[in-house]
């Protein structure tokens, strides 16, 4: 089956780059390719690296870009970023892109079990070869770590409520299914907030996906990592898709473009710290209304761009 998928910000994104035609790119998240097919189109003499971690995405990738000899596929965790690089043996790059959270196609593929539209085996591994399934967390999670991060990476206010009929559920019959989790969900929040706004179970399937892929624990390092990567004057652009993974982008990057971080209260500079990015984006860019309009996942994307001086 062919998989749509519609990179968002796409254009302001590939602008962000200000790529050179002999530059060396890295899509820190490949998924569908589209960001990767863009940067190909203005790279004629030099290389564009695709990381992912998801078997297919690799593989579909690949056969989207068969035609590019410049392009290098690579499976990986984008967290290893220089291991990656110096396997390949590149030294620095000129730019770097990270459109995080779930890939549309693995929204798509209801096996994957990242999706509430569809009743699955609870999984939400974007890496097949992980150990720890959305079953595992379900089910083996203690109420109030559910409630935790149900509460912390889907910001859901019924979280507690949630959790605690998560685990009474679980009590008479094991949970394996997105169907069943969904059924839960929809007993635990009331009737009248069930009837407003989006599906009743987005914020919880996205914080066990969050749990499960570990994805904000690795984000800072991960920015810190790939600035030290970039050639002065190389550009990190960052699209996200909620609040949470926003804010690390935005305070890591103020972190960087500080000069010095000693307490205001010293005399003087005694630290080692020094600038290391330029912040392009003041504010974060955002979807127009006819994107929106054109592909509702785009809705809540925000860019934010970062150059190495």
């Amino acid at each position: 089956m062919d998989y749509r998928h519609t990179s968002v910000l796409l254009n302001e994104a590939i602008q962000g780059l200000n790529i050179k035609s002999d530059g060396i790119y890295v899509d820190a998240t490949l998924g569908g390719g589209g960001h990767t097919f863009e940067i190909l189109k203005h790279v004629t003499k030099g290389k564009v690296i695709g990381i992912d971690q998801d078997d297919y995405a690799i593989e579909r990738a690949t056969e989207r870009l068969k035609d590019y000899d410049n392009f290098i596929a690579v499976k990986n965790n984008f967290s290893n970023i220089k291991e990656v690089l110096k396997e390949l043996h590149i030294d620095k790059i000129d730019g770097i892109i990270f459109d995080l959270g779930v890939s549309s196609f693995q929204l798509d593929i209801p096996e994957r079990g990242f999706s509430y539209n569809h009743d699955m085996p609870l999984d939400m591994r974007m890496d097949k070869s992980g150990t720890i399934t959305a079953r595992h967390i379900v089910n083996g999670y203690e109420e109030n770590e559910l409630s935790r991060i149900i509460w912390e990476y889907g910001e859901e206010k019924w979280a507690s409520r949630i959790a605690k009929f998560i685990v009474q559920e679980r009590e008479s019959e094991f949970i394996e299914t997105t169907g069943q989790l969904v059924s839960i969900i929809k007993k635990a929040i009331p009737k009248q907030v069930r009837q407003e706004g989006s599906h009743p179970a987005k914020r919880t399937f996205q914080a066990i996906r969050i749990e499960v892929n570990r994805e904000l624990e690795i984000l800072e390092n991960t920015f810190r990592d790939a600035v030290e990567c970039l050639k002065q004057g190389g550009r990190i652009c960052v699209i996200t898709f909620h609040s949470l993974e926003d804010r690390i982008v935005k305070n890591t990057f103020a972190d960087l473009n500080k000069d010095c971080v000693c307490p205001p209260e010293f005399p003087k500079c005694i630290c080692s710290h020094r600038r290391k990015l330029k912040i392009i984006t003041k504010k974060p860019i955002i979807p127009s209304d006819d994107e929106i309009n054109e592909n509702h996942r785009a809705h809540s994307a925000k860019l934010r761009i970062g150059e190495r001086v």
